[in-house]
C-alpha cells in the first residue's frame, strides 16, 4: 500500500519533470529548434491546427527553420501564426518554402528568458512539493485508520521525501543546462 502511494507519487512528479521540459523547450536559446514553433496553430479548413500537423519543420542550419507547407495555399497562414504569436521572429516566403532566421540573443534577452525559465522551474518545485504533501496525507489516513503503524508511516514520510528531494534536484539540474543554453554565445 505505501509502495503504490511511493510509486503515484514517482509517476506524478515524473509528469512535472515532462512539463517543465515542454516548457523550457518553448524558450528561444538562438539556435534553432523545431519545438519552438510547438504551441502555434493554423486556421485549416476553419479548424486550428497544429503547425506540425499541415507542414514539415526542419532545421536548415543553426540559426534558420525552414517550414514547407504540405499545401500551397496553407503559406499565407502560416506564415500569419507565426507573425501573431510571442516568438520575435519574421518568417522569410520565398515561393512554397517558409524560412524563420533566428535573431542573436541580446543580453537583456537572455536575461529575460533566464528569469522565464528560473518562473518555470519553480513551478515545477512546488509541483513537486504539493505531490509530496498530498501523498504525505494520504500516508497520515493511513496511519489513522490503523492500517499501518507509526513506524512506517515515519519510514513513508521519509521515502517520500528522498523522492521529492531526487525530483527537485532534477528541476535544478534542468534549470542549470538551460541557463548554460541561454548565456552559450
Amino acid at each position: 500500500m505505501i509502495n503504490d502511494l511511493k510509486q503515484d507519487a514517482k509517476e506524478r512528479m515524473e509528469k512535472s519533470i515532462t512539463a517543465l521540459s515542454a516548457a523550457f523547450n518553448k524558450i528561444r536559446t538562438g539556435r534553432a529548434h523545431p519545438s519552438i514553433l510547438d504551441g502555434i496553430t493554423v486556421s485549416y479548413y476553419g479548424v486550428d491546427t497544429a503547425l506540425s500537423q499541415v507542414a514539415n519543420i526542419m532545421v536548415e542550419d543553426a540559426r534558420t527553420l525552414a517550414i514547407s507547407p504540405w499545401e500551397k495555399p496553407m503559406v499565407v497562414e502560416i506564415e500569419k501564426a507565426i507573425m501573431k504569436s510571442d516568438l520575435g521572429v519574421n518568417p522569410a516566403t520565398n515561393g512554397d518554402l517558409i524560412r524563420i532566421p533566428m535573431p542573436m540573443l541580446t543580453e537583456e534577452t537572455r536575461k529575460v528568458y533566464i528569469r522565464q525559465a528560473r518562473q518555470e522551474a519553480e513551478t515545477a518545485k512546488v509541483s513537486v512539493r504539493n505531490i509530496r504533501r498530498d501523498v504525505l496525507g494520504d500516508v497520515k489516513e493511513l496511519q489513522k485508520d490503523k492500517e499501518i503503524s507509526e513506524d512506517q508511516e515515519r519510514k513513508a514520510q521519509d521515502d517520500i521525501q528522498k523522492i521529492t528531494d531526487d525530483f527537485v534536484a532534477q528541476v535544478d539540474k534542468a534549470l542549470k543546462q538551460k541557463e548554460a543554453d541561454l548565456m552559450e554565445i
